[in-house]
């Protein structure tokens, strides 16, 4: 019964994730963050902290995350600049999730 609450536990965090992280910026100064500065850009719900972010990408794709940075665009989202470990390449989750 405790692994079953365990497992629907997990999910539910997955799925907040999920929603916390809307979808992967695509321009040129993302893709050139992604190759020069091991960073990933991504616009997620406009109410989400820092701390959610982080622990969201980490869950995610399996990495550890060194800072998370963030902006406010003129429309009103919320783009979060993530900057990966060394250990890690955000070019290989990139490739990953379609974006090179």
């Amino acid at each position: 019964m405790a692994e079953k609450k365990a497992k629907d536990k997990g999910k539910a965090k997955d799925a907040e994730f999920s929603s916390i992280l809307m979808y992967p910026h695509l321009t040129e100064k993302s893709m050139k963050m992604v190759e020069m500065e091991n960073k990933l850009v991504f616009m997620t719900r406009r109410n989400s902290k820092r701390k959610e972010i982080k622990e969201a990408i980490e869950r995610t794709f399996n990495v550890k995350v060194r800072s998370v940075n963030f902006e406010i665009t003129t429309r009103g989202e919320k783009k979060a600049y993530v900057k990966l470990y060394p250990e890690f390449s955000a070019s290989d989750i990139a490739s990953k999730m379609g974006m090179v």
